[in-house]
Parts: structure tokens; C-alpha cells; sequence
């Protein structure tokens, strides 16, 4: 059958988008202002005796989670991102990504942190770089930043990976405050800086945040987009208290977003010869539908810009074109639905993925996304600041999403300020799980005794199966109660044992590098595809596992979490199933590609066109 007869074959023909039409934002409150009205006072609302009871925590089947970064070599990777005791600008507050990617081709997951720098260290000669630790196979890593040329110093922020030249081996991109950072994977453990000469730097002005590749006009050369917070000036912002928007319960802290005018978000267009084409005004991606008119001042709150933090690319409506989902910091959330001629249509508020069910913006920083209740359409779930319920979008299949949150129980936990968030399935039964990395902003509230701390606890929600979630985070294990000032967060299985492990990039500390241990007791699959129609990194690729009467769906994703890289091989959890009955790859090219009876706990590699090409059985636990 030609290419042309059987694109995309295996996605129902698409619904007309059931929007509503005219929906005006309802009282938006700025973050300090919704603060400081709801701050002292603890949950936003109150669960019954009985809803206690229904959602009693129930021990997850015996899988823990260990903090063995320092065993693992990573003890020494420490954060930079000003004063860690009182930091006086939001810029200090905001912290870094991490990705998750084999650099080199092994078949093991590499871990690269991005870092941040001080105002100071440009007096002196420390200057703070990013890390990048090589897998040894074994459990542990070894420091080769100095070595792969990672170098570069400043304040770091985002990070995402991808193919962007289809050789085979995956590149990285790194946002800043300031100039963003292109570093080509040499295929020879070594990254070169094009920046400049592929046209992807920036102005040195722009606040660079979340970024994510992806193949918007499904040319087979991965795009770029960029989400950038705000328009910062260190020498105009206000220092902590001096505004009224710089206070939290009484306490001076540093200013901002409000106060300063939202950025504006980038779209790259990959030319295939290296070099990228700003297209961010022609595209739409530039002046999003209902923000473009929009003015702040400090008496009157609107949204200017977008206030853009973490993103992802994904095919939220099962058209076969990749969409781009920009999660915001008190302002409405974004949703970029892809028009197939080049250009994007905002659809955020009329889609329902904007605000929360009250018509309130949030103040969003990570976001997952996934199939978590097993229906074919891709749902998000977004982090939100401390006393904001963390927000579960559901799709509902025809353009539109519902705010989930509360019945799924996500309510329960509202103290936390969540940053990293991702769906992933940590006991392998075959549901996406919901996992959040926390801690605040405001290194002034460290020490007071507040109902809100800084230093906070992960938490770990279990998929029910059913639509709800269990918080399992108390008995699983001493990695995820720890407190720390967590930022962004990836997953992937780094021992190769069929479990998925994260990585999270602590503020002004150590990462943590929280190990699965049990969830090999269920069984697993891992897939890797490579595009060769498609671009090389298969980003855009969805994957459906069918085990007897339960579908599950993914899709390879750049970006993603709070400014992270999740590893882009795909996991499934099987649980006590011994293999899968089909696996079935729809590439961006639009070839369907279908393989029975798979054996279970193995890694597949699947090139497009040619099938299954490897086959590795995972690691033996230890």
C-alpha cells in the first residue's frame, strides 16, 4: 500500500472539538495575592470522614525507592543558583532541569544536571557548569563534563535532547537566562556548541525555561520550541519587601512573576542542513490567542506574555500532528493545537486545560503527560504552587479536557509546591503513576515553624486502575519522604533491570537518584525505536501494548516534567503477564508497524521499516 494510503491508519477519524466559545478568565489572582489570602489557612477545602477513610494510604507491592546518588558518584554534583540562605532574586529560586539520555550509544542511560551560577561568581574564577555523568554499568557514574566539553557557565536552567541532525546520536539543548546553548553529540563522547551557527542562541535578554524537540510539519528534522518565564533585569527588580507583591505571610521574599512582563515563546524550524529558522511570528507560537493584547502593571494584574515554564510536544487530539502543551506561572496555561500548514491555534481556555475547574489560573511549573486511564487520548497533569491542588487534565476525546483533580483524589496534598512531575508506571502493573518533586521558593521561610516548609518531601500517588489515586508516598520508601528543595525530575531505567528509576535536581544541594527497588516483581517491557522515514530519535512515535483486554498507549516525548528530559525509550508495565499479544509502533511518517506475542522483561529496539532489530533481556536484579 503506498505511504500515502496508509498514514495514520490506526487513529479514529478526528472529532470536531466540542469548544465553548467566549470564555472569559474569571478571577485570575496573582500568586502573591492568591497567597495571601489563602496562606494561612491551610487546605482550600476539606475531605469527609468517609472520603478519609476511602482514600487511606495502602502499601504499594513492595516496591521503595532508595537515594543512593551519593553511592551511585553523584554526591559532589552540587546546585548553584545564588545564596542558598537568602536568596534575594526569583531568578535564584527557580532551579534546574535534568536529562536522561545515553550520549554514547552504549544501551545505558546517562544523567546530565544542569546548573545554575551566582551573581557573585562572575568576580571570581569559580565559574559552576552543568554535569554530565557517563554510566558504568555497574550502579555507578563517572563525572565526564570536562571531558564531553559541557562547559559552559550560567545560569542554566531547562534542558531537552534529540536527534536534530539524524545522525544517530542524540544532541542537547539548554536554556538560560540569556544566550540558550546547542551542543552537538559528536558521536565520539564529545558535544560541540553551535548555537550561534544554527541560529538557536537567543538574544541575551530573554529568559529561557522549558524547551522540547519536536517534528511540527512532519518533514523527518526535528523542530525546536521554547518557552521563556519572564523579562528580567536584576538592576530594576524590586530586593525582597521593598513591594508589596515581595512579601508572603508578613516575610520579605523575592519579587516576581508580577511585577514583570511575561516572555515570549520561541518555534525553531529545523531547515535540515543544521541551521534552524525562527518562525515563532509566522507560525502563531509567538502571539497566542487572548495574550497578544493583554498589559500588566502593578495595580492592575493581566497577563503580558505568557509566563511560560515547563512544556511538551504530544498529539493531544489523535490527528497525527504533534501539539504543544506550555504549563504557566499565574497566568492561563497554553495549548498550541497544530493547524498541519506550519501554523498553531492557541486553544487552551476554550479546551478546558488552562485554568483549574474554577476558572482560576495557577501558578503551573512541571508537567506529565500520558494515558493514565487507558482510553487512547493522552491526559496532563501539571505541578502547581503550595495551597493549589496539583491538576489532573483529563482528555475527553473530542478537543476538550476535564479537570480531574479532585476526583482522582490529587486533593489531598495541597502544602506542597510541586515543580518535577511526570507519569510513569513505578510497580510495573501496567498503570502510569503520578510522581511530584516539591519544595518552596522562599529560602526565607527555612526554619520558621509555618504550616508551608521549604525543604519538602517527594510525593507518590498509585494509579487504582479505576481513575483515582492512592498517595503511597509514606511506605515507599526513605527516598521519597526525605525533604529537599527539589526542581526538575526525569525517569528511566538506569540499571536496565525493566523498573524506572528518577533523577532529581536538588536547589543548592546533590541530586538525589532514587533507585525502584521491587517493582522488577512484575513483569515489563522497554522499547526503543528509531526512525529512519521519521526523524532519528523517533520523537512523535506512539507505541500501543495490548495485554489481553488492557491497551496501553505512549508516545515519545522531548522536554517534559519541569524542565527535564525523560530517558526516550518507552516502558510498559506488564504485570503478571509473560508477554504482550501485540505491539503496535505508528512512526510520524504515518507507517503502521504491528508484531504478536512478544516475550516480556526485555528491551526491544524496533527500526522503522525494518522491525524488530535487537532484543536484550533486562539485568538481573541484584
Amino acid at each position: 500500500m503506498p505511504l500515502e494510503q496508509i498514514l495514520f491508519v490506526s487513529h479514529p477519524p478526528r472529532k470536531e472539538a466540542r469548544l465553548s466559545k467566549g470564555i472569559a478568565p474569571r478571577n485570575l489572582p496573582s500568586r502573591r495575592n492568591f497567597l495571601r489570602t489563602a496562606g494561612g489557612s491551610g487546605l482550600l477545602f476539606s475531605l469527609s470522614p468517609a472520603a478519609d477513610r476511602l482514600l487511606a494510604e495502602t502499601a504499594p507491592p513492595g516496591v521503595k525507592f532508595s537515594d543512593v546518588a551519593v553511592e551511585a558518584g553523584l554526591g559532589r554534583a552540587r546546585n548553584i543558583s545564588g545564596d542558598p540562605r537568602n536568596k534575594q532574586f526569583l531568578l535564584e529560586e527557580m532551579g534546574c532541569g535534568v536529562a536522561l539520555f545515553d550520549y554514547d550509544n552504549d544501551g545505558w542511560l546517562d544523567i546530565f544536571l544542569v546548573n545554575g551560577t551566582a551573581f557573585e561568581s562572575a568576580k571570581n574564577s569559580r565559574k559552576p557548569t552543568g554535569y554530565l555523568f557517563r554510566n558504568n554499568r555497574d550502579g555507578t557514574f563517572t563525572d565526564v563534563t570536562a571531558k564531553a566539553g559541557l562547559t559552559r557557565s550560567g545560569w542554566g536552567q531547562g534542558c531537552c535532547v534529540g536527534d536534530y541532525d539524524n545522525d544517530g546520536f542524540d544532541d542537547l539543548f539548554i536554556t538560560y537566562w540569556g544566550r540558550n546553548v546547542l551542543y552537538h553529540n559528536n558521536g565520539d563522547g564529545t558535544f560541540t556548541d553551535v548555537s550561534e551557527k544554527a541560529g538557536v542562541a537567543g538574544v541575551g535578554s530573554r529568559w529561557g525555561a522549558g524547551c522540547c524537540f519536536l517534528d511540527y510539519d512532519r518533514d523527518g528534522n526535528l523542530d525546536l520550541f521554547v518557552s521563556n518565564y519572564v523579562n528580567f533585569d536584576p538592576a530594576s527588580v524590586p530586593r525582597p519587601g521593598e513591594a508589596e507583591l515581595c512579601r508572603f505571610n508578613g516575610i520579605p521574599v523575592p519579587c516576581g512573576p508580577q511585577g514583570l512582563a511575561g516572555g515570549t515563546n520561541i518555534l525553531y524550524r529545523n531547515r535540515g542542513d543544521g541551521t534552524f529558522e525562527d518562525v515563532s511570528e509566522k507560525s502563531g507560537i509567538a502571539n497566542p490567542r487572548g495574550l497578544s493584547s493583554t498589559v500588566f502593571t502593578r495595580d492592575n494584574w493581566r497577563p503580558a506574555g505568557s509566563y511560560g515554564m515547563g512544556a511538551v510536544a504530544a498529539d493531544f487530539d489523535n490527528d497525527g500532528w504533534p501539539d504543544i502543551y506550555v504549563s504557566c506561572d499565574s497566568a492561563p496555561s497554553l495549548l498550541y493545537h497544530n493547524n498541519h500548514d506550519g501554523t498553531f491555534s492557541e486553544a487552551g481556555v476554550a479546551a478546558g486545560c488552562a485554568f483549574d475547574e474554577n476558572g482560576a489560573a495557577m501558578s503551573g511549573m512541571g508537567v506529565g503527560v500520558a494515558d493514565y486511564d487507558g482510553d487512547g487520548w493522552l491526559d496532563i497533569v501539571r505541578a502547581n504552587f503550595s495551597d493549589q491542588v496539583t491538576t489532573l487534565y483529563h482528555n475527553n476525546g473530542d478537543g476538550t479536557f476535564q479537570d480531574a483533580s479532585l476526583q482522582a483524589g490529587l486533593g489531598i496534598n495541597t502544602k506542597y509546591l510541586g515543580f518535577g512531575a511526570g507519569f510513569f508506571d513505578f510497580d510495573n502493573d501496567g498503570w502510569k503513576d503520578i510522581f511530584l518533586a516539591n519544595g518552596h521558593v522562599y529560602s526565607q521561610l527555612a526554619g520558621r515553624k509555618l504550616h508551608i516548609g521549604y525543604e519538602q518531601p517527594k510525593v507518590l500517588y498509585r494509579n487504582l486502575g479505576n481513575g483515582r489515586f492512592e498517595d503511597v508516598s509514606s511506605s515507599s520508601g526513605p527516598g521519597i519522604v526525605a525533604p529537599h528543595v527539589s526542581r526538575g525530575c526525569a525517569f528511566g531505567d538506569l540499571d536496565n533491570d525493566g523498573c524506572i528509576d528518577i533523577v532529581v535536581n536538588n536547589l543548592d544541594a546533590a541530586p538525589s537518584l532514587l533507585r525502584n527497588d521491587g517493582g522488577t516483581r512484575k513483569n515489563a517491557l522497554i522499547i526503543k525505536c528509531v526512525g529512519t522515514r521519521s526523524n532519528r530519535s523517533a520523537i512523535g512515535a506512539r507505541v500501543k501494548v495490548l495485554t489481553g483486554k488492557h491497551t496501553q498507549m505512549d508516545e515519545v516525548m522531548s522536554g517534559s516534567s519541569y524542565y527535564s528530559q525523560n530517558d526516550l525509550r518507552l516502558h510498559f508495565g506488564l504485570g503478571a503477564s509473560a508477554k504482550a499479544d501485540t505491539v503496535e509502533v505508528l512512526w510520524p511518517s504515518g507507517l503502521k508497524e504491528s508484531f504478536k506475542d512478544v516475550a516480556a522483561n526485555q528491551l526491544l529496539v524496533i527500526t522503522e521499516t525494518k522491525g524488530i532489530v535487537r532484543r536484550e533481556p533486562f539485568k538481573p536484579v541484584r
